[in-house]
């Protein structure tokens, strides 16, 4: 049984590399295609979701037996809830005029506590073994 400190080491290191990609593709977008930063972060929502979803998967929850058809749209639910919590505190620190990067930092660090325990307790959930009865 993995412990609780190792899962959320792991859980953090997908978050970090779904955040990243999360962040470069949004100033990518914003700076080299003159994207607005509200429409890339979407964007780039929608690519870090893979990086999240087969990290977590396969390494943070690997014993997990959830079937694919079960996890991967609860995992889709969370993150659209994460989304429009992300767009809206993002929008939030937008009207205060700070620099997006900053915004954007600040964002992704604050939400993935919500996102650890959904996954862990819900997502990644353990399906019943009917089959002992």
């Amino acid at each position: 049984m993995i412990s609780l400190a190792l899962r959320i080491a792991r859980f953090g290191v997908v978050g970090l590399s779904a955040a990243a990609v999360h962040f470069c593709i949004v100033v990518l977008l914003v700076q080299q295609l003159q994207y607005a930063p509200l429409v890339a972060n979407v964007f780039a929502f929608f690519l870090s979701f893979q990086v999240s979803y087969f990290g977590h998967r396969f390494w943070t929850f690997r014993e997990t037996t959830a079937l694919h058809r079960d996890a991967m749209p609860r995992l889709l639910l969370v993150q659209l809830i994460n989304l429009a919590a992300n767009e809206a505190l993002f929008y939030l620190l937008l009207l205060l005029h700070l620099p997006y990067q900053f915004a954007l930092i600040l964002v992704l660090a604050i939400l993935p506590f919500f996102t650890f325990f959904a996954n862990r307790f819900w997502v990644f959930r353990a399906r019943p073994d009917y089959s002992a009865k």
